[in-house]
């Protein structure tokens, strides 16, 4: 589920602003020691256009800790119910969310300032209960089994507040912090509905207010207003996982008065996140999970209310997820923020790892593509880490501080994309000018026969290999597949031994003709570094992993319909992995390895499925810096 629950030599470009982002990014954000408004800081440059207020302390582009903001005795706390435009509960009345505020002392004496906002259904408890996935032992396109429904966590109508997250980071800095609890969750009205609408007019409904558009009242049911004259009406969003979908999901509304965004390791796409190419897919780490069972584990409001939410909302879902098929539909595509990216104009830094098998890759640099193509300022930073993991304070801070205080910063010059190289502190990504490396190009590899081994993989396309069969055996894991020297279960096939390190950057794309002998097949490929190391403990274990990718040969023409196969009849699928940004050492192969079931993220069938692949109709497209001749310079 998602988190609450919780490298060729490297081409730079600008120098002298790179240096100077990089240490921005070292130096942690600053102290209560720094340069006033409009002089001179210690990098040397001015701070253009900086109009904000005293006590706020600018240097190196952010917004400093200053005594006035971090005496935590003098902060305002206070919480509301914020009044939505929808009403998901069917009661008759519109939603009420459930809010709180921290902000700096000065406010109560006229200051006003902007926002860090962060929203989650997570605040208020999750369900215990570990046994409510869907069992995953079941074959391709039958009816799947059932599952035990989860019964939310115990509602605690006594909570007086939701969260401290983001509190003393950023209220010591100048920013009053709002957090709201999403709906059907917590102290909030309505029904949890995993990507309804709902969840993204709930927040535009609290930036609303804090822009003096929508109402706030003291009480969830009562006539007392309360109004947010403290604000400037500027928001920036962050949060990690779920915590970071819901910014995206509201910044898709063009809500005015959200400026920034930093989503870190976002679901940006429900589809994605629970499908692959038309294959039923669990998220890394979390087998069997769908959206009815995130529903079911989130679930935190009134009591009172989930019988009704249960019939109106989670019934609905479980008649669309479609575990049957896998297949996209219109219900799948109104919770995918990507087909909504259209609406986003806030400035997005957004975050991932290169190795988060729960919330992959993709979800960031395909909406970092959409939203830059709106014309709206967009940064990415990636680390070789898990799920999770924050861009560096002072990266967040040079963001806010230019979108929310209005100072000129030099933001939109700094470089498009930060990598943490490989060993690297998170705290020292590496600058490029983007993502991928701009210097990156696609190079075509071809399989050659031998694939029950190590087969071989090359830049010319041999001819008249025909055909190298495997069968499924889903009870072999795929790094025990990749540690097999041989195995009737995968085809494997590798570059030779690298003499010189290979940096790949962006995402591979893999072309298979293959036929199965039964009507529905999985289809999983892996890139891994050869040898694959010993001793590695599962799916969401990194080492010898480079990326991976699944797809339903029964989609190969359409996602939205499948097409049982017929035995010993091919079909051509084309299909992305996962992005990623690695430089792979000397002395290492890169393997390209095609099997069947995938053990820790696809459905179980029955073992004994038999898939032949046309080596001679198969590629592998690989994006590496330097192109062509870098890769043939790495290999005898």
């Amino acid at each position: 589920m998602p988190a609450a629950r919780s490298t060729l030599r490297v081409h730079l470009v600008a120098p002298l602003l790179l240096m100077g982002i990089a240490s921005a990014c070292r130096s942690g954000g600053g102290s209560a020691a720094g340069t006033p408004v409009g002089s001179v800081p210690a990098g040397g440059a001015p701070v253009a256009g900086a109009t904000v207020p005293a006590p706020y302390v600018i240097a190196d582009g952010q917004s400093q800790v200053t005594p006035a903001f971090a005496d935590s005795s003098q902060w305002v706390r206070e919480r509301l119910w914020v009044e939505t435009e929808f009403d998901s509960d069917y009661d008759g009345r519109k939603d009420r969310v459930h809010v709180d505020v921290t902000r700096p002392g000065p406010t109560a004496s006229g200051l006003k300032v902007p926002v860090v906002y962060e929203t989650s259904p997570y605040f208020a408890g999750t369900d215990p209960n570990e046994d409510i996935f869907w069992p995953v032992k079941q074959e391709l396109g039958a009816p799947p089994p059932s599952r035990t429904l989860g019964k939310g966590a115990a509602y605690n109508a006594g909570r007086t507040r939701i969260s401290n997250s983001q509190v003393r980071t950023w209220v010591p800095r100048g920013f009053a912090v709002v957090h709201s609890e999403s709906p059907g969750t917590g102290l909030s009205q309505g029904c949890v509905t995993i990507g309804g609408m709902n969840e993204s007019l709930a927040p535009k409904a609290v930036i609303d207010w804090l822009n003096g558009r929508a109402k706030g009242y003291t009480t969830a049911t009562g006539g007392t207003e309360v109004t947010a004259t403290w604000a400037t009406g500027k928001v920036g969003m962050t949060g990690t996982s779920f915590n970071g979908t819901l910014p995206v999901a509201v910044a898709t509304t063009g809500v005015k008065g959200l400026e920034a965004i930093i989503p870190v390791s976002p679901n940006n796409s429900y589809y994605r996140y629970y499908r692959s190419h038309g294959l039923v897919r669990s998220p890394g780490g979390y087998l069997g999970e769908d959206v009815d069972v995130l529903y079911d584990f989130v679930q935190s409001g009134d009591t009172a209310r989930r019988a009704l939410c249960h019939a109106r909302v989670r019934d609905d879902i479980m008649r669309n997820i479609d575990r049957r098929s896998g297949d996209l539909s219109d219900w799948w595509v109104q919770r995918d923020y990507i087909a909504q990216a259209k609406g986003i104009r806030a400035a997005m830094l957004t975050a991932h790892g290169f190795n988060d098998w729960n919330v992959m890759p993709s979800h960031t640099t395909i909406m970092a593509e959409a939203v830059r193509a709106n014309g709206t300022p967009v940064q990415m930073y990636f680390h070789q880490g898990g799920h999770g993991g924050e861009p560096p304070l002072a990266m967040m801070n040079r963001w806010f501080t230019r979108y929310l205080l209005g100072v000129q910063n030099g933001v939109e010059q700094d470089p498009r994309s930060f990598v943490v190289r490989e060993g690297a502190s998170r705290q020292s990504p590496t600058p490029y000018a983007a993502y991928p490396h701009p210097e990156s190009a696609p190079v075509e590899l071809y399989p050659l026969k031998g694939g029950a081994q190590v087969g071989g993989l090359g830049l010319a396309r041999p001819a008249g290999q025909g055909t190298e069969t495997l069968t499924d055996e889903v009870s072999q894991s795929g790094a025990q597949l990749a540690m097999a020297a041989a195995s009737p279960h995968r085809l494997l096939y590798a570059l030779p031994t690298f003499t010189q390190p290979v940096h790949l950057s962006g995402t591979a794309r893999v072309t298979i003709r293959v036929s199965s002998t039964k009507a529905a097949a999985n289809l999983s490929v892996w890139l891994v570094e050869l040898p694959y190391p010993a001793g590695t403990n599962g799916a969401m274990d990194p080492r010898g992993i480079v990326t991976r990718g699944w797809a339903d040969p029964q989609n190969a023409t359409s996602l939205r319909r499948s097409a049982p196969l017929r035995a010993g009849e091919p079909v051509s699928l084309t299909f992305d992995l996962e992005p990623d940004d690695q430089i792979i050492p000397a002395g290492k192969r890169l393997g390209f390895m095609i099997f069947s079931s995938d053990k820790e993220f696809t459905l179980w069938p029955s073992a004994g499925t038999q898939l032949s692949v046309d080596l001679d109709a198969t590629t592998l497209v690989l994006p590496v810096v330097g192109g062509t001749a870098a890769l043939s310079r790495a290999v005898p």
